[in-house]
């Protein structure tokens, strides 16, 4: 017990308390709002009263805050490398969802064993991602660097081919974009990098113009740019939410879109909130993730270690990634791809990466930020 104190105490002594503060502060948004818009405030309009969704929830986030305290008070070597051996374990368990995964509405995205209930691989995968990106452009095993990109681009190509095979063409488009992001403030050069992005969007040009089972995707670009070639029921409805909630919304309860649209907690989750409480909402959740990338930069601005300044560069990026997506989804600006809200999107999947990669941010922008 006293040995628990004293690592508490030294955890509270040196951690960053202002971004720990607006980590808890989505935290717990994300509980506030899953309970009036999952539980009893909105069910008693159908006649139930039941908080199974929120109680799911709340188990989901204190799980994530537990792990946030386990990998924030890591030692700097001790993350990187077991940061690097549960990127391969992840990796295994991505290879593993063709074949035994479950398939979910023609997705199969979805691994479930008796000792650990469903979950996606990927959303795992994502911060040992970054890290092992990172270790690779940063590895003295290699003085040439156009070989460590070439590297880093073919395992980035692996995980895409993997997450495509699902099909998965959203967390396709996140990966590629957060290793582009990662290689790109690395200091690539400009002719290399436009080539791998030309070559990547290329490859997934090919795959959706020759391949017919994603055709789907086709369906849903045209829909996009023309409503009426298509079905875009749900983005139509999640756009149609946010109009009709106004600037300060409808009210706690009295939103109709978690009633009419699947999935609506987890990837329609922002006009679910807006419907209710009103667009100043959505602006209020931009101002706290732009807040939460300004500490996380100015961080990485004090920092001398060139691997930590990546991995909290790659680690805020895709949060930003994410927000922005599903904002861009949400509002009609973007193509719908099933992108999950940081931090506030129900599901245990989600709400562990994000409380993987807030673990990895507070670890390294601790006060003892370099190595011993």
């Amino acid at each position: 017990m006293n040995a628990f104190l004293k690592l508490y105490h030294t955890w509270w002594k040196n951690i960053d308390k202002k971004i720990l503060f607006i980590i808890l502060l989505l935290f717990s948004l994300s509980l506030f709002f899953s309970l009036t818009s999952t539980s009893l405030i909105a069910s008693e309009k159908l006649n139930t009263k039941d908080y199974y969704f929120f109680f799911k929830h709340l188990i989901f986030v204190s799980v994530g805050l537990i792990i946030i305290f386990i990998f924030s008070s890591l030692e700097k070597f001790y993350l990187i490398k077991i940061s690097k051996i549960l990127f391969i374990l992840s990796l295994i368990l991505l290879f593993m969802v063709p074949i035994i995964g479950i398939e979910v509405k023609g997705s199969k995205r979805w691994l479930d064993f008796l000792f650990l209930p469903r979950f996606q691989p990927v959303e795992i995968l994502k911060p040992f991602f970054i890290i092992m990106i990172v270790s690779i452009l940063a590895s003295e095993y290699s003085k040439n660097i156009y070989f460590k990109y070439a590297l880093s681009f073919t395992l980035v190509l692996i995980i895409i081919f993997l997450l495509i095979s699902q099909p998965d063409i959203g967390q396709s488009l996140l990966i590629f974009l957060t290793w582009l992001s990662i290689i790109f403030v690395s200091g690539i050069n400009l002719y290399i990098f436009s080539f791998l992005f030309l070559l990547m969007f290329s490859f997934l040009g090919i795959i959706l113009v020759f391949f017919p089972r994603y055709q789907y995707i086709i369906i849903r670009l045209k829909s996009f740019f023309d409503p009426s070639t298509g079905n875009s029921y749900q983005s139509d409805k999640a756009s149609e939410a946010i109009s009709s909630g106004g600037f300060f919304g409808k009210g706690i309860g009295e939103g109709v879109l978690k009633n009419t649209v699947p999935e609506v907690h987890t990837d329609y989750v922002i006009s679910a909130i807006s419907e209710e409480f009103g667009f100043i909402i959505i602006l209020l959740l931009m101002v706290i993730f732009l807040l939460f990338s300004y500490m996380v930069f100015k961080k990485i601005s004090e920092e001398k270690n060139n691997i930590f300044k990546l991995v909290l560069f790659g680690s805020t990026i895709i949060i930003l990634l994410q927000f922005f997506i599903h904002l861009g989804v949400n509002i009609n600006l973007l193509p719908t791809t099933g992108m999950t809200l940081p931090f506030l999107s129900y599901g245990g999947s989600s709400v562990i990466s994000t409380s993987l990669i807030s673990g990895i941010i507070l670890n390294l922008t601790r006060r003892d930020l370099n190595f011993k």
